[in-house]
């Protein structure tokens, strides 16, 4: 296939339709049709701008390399808001107020004002390997995992490009997020086994929040909205609450959620499926009951959700074939946790009525989003 290197400011015509999802009865809009990849930004950051009116998402269309782009909800225009450097496709965020977003490329962090399509270099790590960003609620502060070097850490500073400083780890991080009610706190992702921890972003008290094996899946872990307490998958068998304090476990639903998205309030966590994939859910966390939305229909690839464990070095060593389009370090193999674009990753619009995901239903991945207030089963 032939691609034309396009730039910023770029235009298309909208690409959108609509169908009525078979089982639910959920309105459905596809808003792109490209030939190339599209996907909504990473399911712990949403993807609709504060006012619920634009879409925020990446795009292959540019020479194959991925790129930002965004839309009016939900049939306006296609707009390119990057050229270049191609941007790590799931580092973008859209932080607070809506007109900046911030991205990685490569050892860098970089925010773009949606307005002027000027961009800022925030801070540069020489040798580094950045994954997604993270920041507080006030914006002031990010944080991201890195590999700087070989060694594996995260790196912490102001958006402003101060007090950056990199606190190592020994092994590789993924997904650091600040504490919602404690900013000072970051908790993150270890790969192995034991998964959660947490650190004050000044690099002290670290900790480990769970003590487990390899044997336990923990996966997609995160805050539990705004309730100061954490929720994740023990994949594929249940969906789990910590409480934040006491460090209690309990469990919410026993259900194959995957990838979990709470709502803000904490009293409802939107989830994919798979293995089986039976679509997108909403979980009650007081009750655990379950609510369908809508199917998927995504490829959902990836070896390892076949099983229970984390990946060992054999099961990467079987397939190594790395990929500069993957999440993370850990998922560095596409046959063993990926390619992270055949799954759907869903997330809420800020009004909590629709969720954006992605599916690769038609051959290739497409961006999608469910109105949640239409009828379901």
């Amino acid at each position: 296939m032939r691609y034309t290197r396009a730039v910023k400011n770029s235009a298309w015509p909208s690409e959108h339709s609509e169908r009525t999802d078979p089982l639910t009865g959920c309105r459905v809009h596809q808003l792109t049709n490209s030939a190339a990849i599209s996907h909504p930004t990473y399911f712990l950051q949403r993807s609709f701008t504060p006012d619920n009116r634009t879409l925020i998402f990446t795009s292959y269309r540019d020479a194959n390399q991925p790129q930002l782009f965004e839309l009016d909800f939900p049939h306006g225009q296609i707009r390119q808001l990057t050229d270049g450097a191609p941007i790590h496709p799931f580092s973008p965020a859209i932080l607070p107020g809506g007109d900046q977003l911030i991205f990685v490329r490569g050892g860098s962090i970089w925010t773009l004002n949606r307005d002027t399509l000027a961009e800022r270099l925030v801070v540069e790590f020489d040798g580094g390997q950045l994954g997604e960003c993270s920041f507080t609620s006030d914006g002031q502060w990010l944080t991201a995992a890195i590999k700087l070097k070989g060694e594996p850490g995260l790196v912490c500073g102001r958006t402003d490009g101060t007090d950056w400083r990199f606190i190592p780890f020994p092994r590789t991080i993924i997904h650091p997020q600040f504490h919602p009610l404690e900013p000072d706190w970051i908790e993150f992702a270890a790969d192995p086994a034991p998964r959660m921890h947490r650190v004050r972003r000044d690099g002290s008290a670290l900790e480990c929040l769970y003590d487990h094996t390899n044997d336990e899946f923990v996966v997609h872990e995160t805050f539990l909205g705004d309730t100061g307490d954490l929720v994740f998958t023990v994949w594929p068998h249940a969906l789990k609450r910590m409480n934040g304090t006491t460090r209690a476990i309990n469990t919410i639903a026993e259900f194959n959620a995957w990838h979990i998205t709470p709502n803000r309030a904490g009293t409802q966590v939107l989830c994919d499926t798979n293995h089986p994939d039976r679509g997108l859910f909403l979980i009650d966390v007081a009750t655990g009951a379950l609510k369908h939305l809508c199917l998927s229909e995504a490829s959902n690839q990836g070896s390892q959700w076949r099983t229970s464990r984390y990946a060992l070095a054999a099961d990467f060593a079987a397939a190594r074939s790395e990929a500069s389009t993957n999440l993370s370090w850990m998922e560095g193999v596409d046959t063993v946790y990926g390619p992270q674009w055949t799954h759907p990753h869903p997330s809420f619009s800020p009004d909590e009525t629709l969720v954006a995901f992605a599916s690769d239903r038609t051959g290739t991945t497409q961006v999608y989003a469910a109105d949640i207030r239409a009828p379901q089963s």
